[in-house]
């Protein structure tokens, strides 16, 4: 296994993903698991939660290249999820967003090829593919950043690679604990009847970083194959009594959500579970790490959370749920 005996750090690492990442890894017989993250409160929670000599733990900013270098020193793997997610709190704080989500990138990437770390992982968003909002042109942004990250390793043996995924179920922000609450009231607020998004858990968002280290040869856009849901759907699976209030369309929102767009598409390779957007840099062929498998993509292809071909139902979405609304009402 790739992680076996290796020190992995995740940037963010006291975030939804981080907790359920750390908590899988440690079963994989890493050697170390560094949580890098700016809140010590979190991580002071975390470490009542992982109880394990091996999760350690470091205060600091993805902004701070000296403290990421600092923190990567000895490090085999990292997986950078840091990032100022907030659409409203992007558009209303731009230049702190572009130093996080993009300077922060070029952070990571400069401490990584300086440590010696052998591989880095970004994770991604649905709204990096053709962003209307400032969140979305961040991430973009990075995920451009971590692709060619890899045209300045020199003789290293670092390699960056992305991993890009739509909304994450029951994530902090995430619509589903704002239906939760919003249940009482007898009413749910929603932007629009249309509206269309990816699905995706963090079990199975995590399961997918994982598997993509190992495929990794530098310079990939890793996507999944993952289900669609209809917001209304997602509504009547979690509070059927409730009323619909549409409200409409909120500043830098989509109806539906894009992971490859057509330009994308035409050096995009297909395999049974995911997609791999590849580099368009010479240097990835001329070393014979073009990808050898998966199938190409037929011309216009675009993977949208609209004309997907898998949905979930009400039943189903109910079913991913747990439902067990109850218990996950207990623990918003």
């Amino acid at each position: 296994m790739i992680l076996l005996g290796k020190t992995v750090l995740i940037t963010g690492g006291t975030g939804s993903f981080g907790r359920t990442f750390i908590r899988n890894v440690l079963s994989c017989g890493i050697k170390k698991a560094i949580v890098f993250s700016r809140d010590e409160l979190k991580q002071f929670e975390m470490m009542q939660e992982f109880n394990d000599p091996r999760v350690r733990f470091f205060i600091g900013d993805v902004r701070d290249k000296d403290r990421l270098r600092q923190a990567f020193d000895g490090v085999d793997i990292v997986i950078h999820a840091a990032a100022l997610k907030q659409v409203g709190s992007c558009e209303y704080n731009p230049f702190e967003a572009v130093k996080t989500n993009i300077m922060g990138a070029q952070n990571v990437i400069e401490a990584a090829i300086d440590r010696n770390v052998s591989r880095v992982i970004a994770l991604s968003t649905d709204k990096a593919a053709s962003p209307v909002n400032l969140y979305g042109a961040t991430k973009l942004a990075s995920d451009k950043l971590f692709v060619a990250g890899n045209s300045y390793t020199g003789g290293k043996e670092t390699r960056f690679a992305v991993v890009r995924y739509g909304n994450v179920v029951g994530s902090r922000g995430s619509v589903i604990p704002h239906f939760l609450k919003m249940k009482p009231t007898g009413i749910l607020p929603i932007t629009d009847e249309r509206m269309t998004r990816f699905w995706i858990t963090l079990e199975q968002g995590t399961q997918f970083v994982l598997d993509c280290l190992p495929r990794m040869r530098g310079g990939e856009i890793f996507v999944p194959k993952i289900p669609s849901v209809r917001i209304v759907d997602l509504a009547e699976a979690i509070a059927p009594e409730c009323q619909l209030n549409f409200i409409g369309i909120r500043p830098g929102e989509k109806l539906h959500e894009a992971m490859i767009t057509e330009d994308d598409s035409r050096r995009t390779v297909e395999f049974d579970s995911y997609y791999v957007i590849q580099p368009e840099f010479p240097w990835w062929q001329h070393e014979g790490e073009q990808e050898a498998e998966g199938s190409p993509l037929p011309e216009s292809f675009s993977y949208m959370s609209n004309t997907n071909n898998d949905w979930l139902s009400v039943d189903e979405i109910r079913a991913e749920l747990g439902l067990g609304l109850g218990a996950l009402h207990a623990n918003v």
